[in-house]
């Protein structure tokens, strides 16, 4: 007998039909879908006798060179692998649909925007940037969130990252930047990590990047969920509107079950116990049916009016604050499918930020005027040519008419003698447009200037912001701000280098530095030594804005609970009444109630029926659940406080932060960390947060419900008394 109420498992591409994604996307692709057979032929068709045995001379002779079959099934294995991408190598990707709330023919003319009943089809790859193919998907990492539009004006790619701000502001150390991220060459490690020497020399040299420092030594940097992820365009972009009019914007992307992250020691547990953590929890999530959802959000300044935000809007180190410059909510995007084929759509997709349509363009910002060149050159090295638009996951969905022919891998077969244009003997007219007509138009845009290698002076604040991100942080997350910084620079074995990186952040804030410097063995933070520097530039400016709540991600955590997974922890003997209301209420709140023991098959309760576990402590460990539930019963909590795996995956929930409900005798295993029971009224009562406490009488009067999925919902209760000391 099963505790959890049933829930709808249906496959999710049944699911994704009822959400109605778009019909056009997925007709394309599966015409380009091999069929199961009941017969294995050869990639030309040949209906195959033997697949398990070479063509060879006699039985036990040699393989005959004439074995077309054997050579073509090695030469295909042999080549199947393509470069990985150099950045953001390890994805995730998904299908789904976006649709606009409003029209916002208003600003820009991109059709998209227009119809809130039309729904675009859209592919999103989410990525880890620094680490390979076979790195952890939990590793301290900006995280890449790409989207594919595709539009009937063509496809639209808005690729950006999980922070707002980049570390560089010129796409001319974009190479430097990797080369230092990346594991050091003469030994290649380590992998996935920033905490090595060459990168923080170089961040200590490039004062512009610490703003992006701060954010990625933040809680922004250990992702709970890609589903709990925002997403930002980085760049300015514009908005063009049907009459010319120019705006500069901003993109967001707002999850909405919140912004949540991992404990930086949890998420280093999680990498041993599940390095494709990240990528599981997407695909389980959209095969449940629960659709992960963004909400698309723009920051608008009219064009003409950017300098008086303060800053310079063109600076990939700077972000605009939400309290000077609120979000609107345009627009909602779901993920309803997962792929079929992870590399022909996951691995194949080529994204590329100059992938516009009409009523969307560029802006000056000169690090993306060098993504729109890389973009490009990359897809030629790792697709295999020019034609990497051709692969099912990259084609259009709108018709598809120029003079393009030939290359590496064309599928298309083009009609006709013609291959350029203007011409008369392919459809009789021309196709140049004159004057006014349809077609992207780029914004006129006044370039006359001399050239040069310099930057603007606007460019060189590059503190204020790092400030304001600092000063708009929680206690709790200061402090992980602080321990990040300190295990990053304690891997780093030249103490000038760490010395250079703390005079830094006492420009950004002199108390931050000193508490970073502490445990370093270096000497006291001197900003003064700082701005001696050879190319430090540091000039302040005044902002408008001294904190921002939007920075901090307590504020953003939401009330839902909806796919949170909770471990029931269970013995024999325990007591189910309570339990079930508790797991009937969860469920109902859209949670996912796991029953972890210490063997599969089943439990007795104390009525004597049968419990069904779902999992065992030894492969689910508390570091792969959001929250936990200790049922009462005498038998079932001695069993559980014996055995070290019970303890220690309570121990270890408290320390990182997650809220714990205990009923009746299930408070024993919190004994060590010294709470109060009624039973046990020699310990010391000290109330702390998300710890809940309830008598399973009281169950079935709602409260205990009401409490526990409160608490779940503020995901964590980083400001817990003596977590330090919890030896988990």
């Amino acid at each position: 007998m099963s505790l959890l109420p049933k829930r709808n498992t249906s496959n999710s591409r049944s699911s994704a039909a009822q959400a109605k994604p778009s019909q056009d996307k997925a007709i394309q692709l599966e015409a380009f879908t091999t069929e199961e057979s009941t017969g294995l032929t050869s990639n030309q068709g040949v209906q195959l006798a033997d697949n398990h045995n070479s063509l060879k001379a006699g039985d036990n002779g040699p393989t005959l060179l004439e074995d077309f079959i054997l050579r073509e099934k090695i030469a295909h294995f042999g080549h199947e692998r393509i470069p990985e991408r150099v950045v953001n190598a390890r994805g995730s990707g998904a299908h789904g649909f976006f649709k606009p709330y409003t029209s916002m023919v208003q600003y820009t003319s991109a059709a998209f925007l227009q119809d809130p009943e039309v729904e675009t089809p859209v592919f999103v790859r989410f990525s880890g940037a620094t680490g390979s193919l076979g790195s952890a998907d939990t590793v301290r990492d900006v995280r890449g969130f790409a989207v594919k539009f595709y539009t009937q004006d063509g496809n639209y790619d808005l690729v950006g990252n999980s922070m707002p701000v980049f570390y560089i502001q010129d796409a001319m150390k974009f190479p430097d930047l990797i080369h230092a991220l990346k594991p050091e060459p003469h030994h290649d490690m380590p992998q996935a990590s920033s905490a090595h020497a060459t990168f923080w020399d170089f961040a200590s040299l490039i004062p512009e990047a610490t703003h992006m420092l701060m954010w990625t030594m933040s809680d922004r940097g250990l992702p709970r969920s890609f589903r709990m992820m925002e997403g930002f365009g980085v760049h300015a972009f514009r908005f063009i509107n049907a009459r010319n009019d120019a705006f500069y914007i901003k993109f967001h992307w707002k999850p909405k079950l919140g912004v949540h992250a991992l404990d930086w020691d949890e998420a280093q547990k999680i990498a041993g116990r599940e390095p494709d953590f990240l990528r599981r929890d997407l695909w389980e999530a959209i095969e449940a049916g629960n659709f992960p959802e963004w909400e698309l959000g723009v920051q608008i300044v009219d064009a003409g009016r950017e300098d008086e935000l303060g800053f310079d809007i063109l600076d990939p180190t700077k972000l605009i604050p939400e309290s000077q410059v609120p979000v609107q909510l345009i627009g909602k995007m779901v993920l309803n499918r997962n792929v079929e084929n992870f590399f022909s759509e996951t691995e194949q997709v080529a994204f590329h930020p100059g992938n516009l349509v009409p009523g969307i363009d560029f802006s000056n910002d000169p690090l993306l005027q060098g993504r729109l060149f890389s973009y490009t050159d990359t897809q030629l090295t790792r697709l295999g040519g020019p034609n990497f638009h051709e692969i099912p996951i990259n084609r259009s969905v709108c018709p598809i008419h120029n003079y393009q022919r030939g290359g590496l891998h064309r599928q298309s077969i083009n009609k006709g003698r013609v291959a350029y244009e203007p011409n008369t003997l392919a459809s009789g007219v021309e196709l140049r447009l004159d004057g006014a007509a349809e077609g992207f138009q780029s914004h006129a845009n006044p370039v006359g200037a001399s050239k040069s290698r310099r930057r603007q002076p606007s460019f060189d604040d590059h503190f204020s912001q790092a400030t304001l991100f600092w000063n708009s942080q929680s206690a709790s997350e200061k402090d992980h701000i602080v321990a990040a910084f300190r295990f990053e620079l304690s891997k780093v074995e030249v103490p000038e280098i760490r010395q250079r990186m703390v005079d830094n952040l006492a420009h950004v804030d002199l108390k931050l530095a000193v508490r970073v410097a502490t445990p370093l063995g270096i000497n006291a933070p001197d900003p003064k030594a700082a701005a001696g520097r050879i190319g430090f530039r540091d000039h302040r400016i005044a902002l408008k804005v001294s904190e921002d709540p939007a920075l901090s991600m307590v504020s953003r955590n939401g009330t839902s609970i909806k796919t949170r997974k909770i471990a029931v922890l269970v013995a024999d003997g325990v007591d189910a009444p309570a339990l079930r209301r508790l797991v009937f209420d969860m469920t109902a709140a859209g949670a996912l109630c796991k029953l972890v023991g210490f063997q599969l098959g089943s439990v007795g309760t104390v009525s004597g029926k049968q419990l069904v576990v779902d999992h065992t402590f030894a492969t689910m460990p508390s570091v792969m659940f959001d929250a936990v539930l200790i049922p009462g019963g005498q038998e079932s909590t001695t069993i559980l406080g014996s055995q070290g795996e019970a303890v220690h995956f309570v121990l270890e929930a408290y320390k990182h932060g997650k809220t714990i409900c205990a009923l009746n005798e299930g408070h024993q295993l919190l004994l060590t960390l010294g709470f109060r029971t009624e039973k046990n009224p020699e310990l010391i009562n000290v109330p702390t947060p998300g710890v809940i406490l309830a008598d399973a009488r009281k169950v079935l009067d709602g409260q205990v419900s009401q409490d526990f999925q409160a608490a779940i919902a503020l995901h964590r209760h980083w400001d817990r008394l003596n977590s330090e000391a919890v030896p988990a």
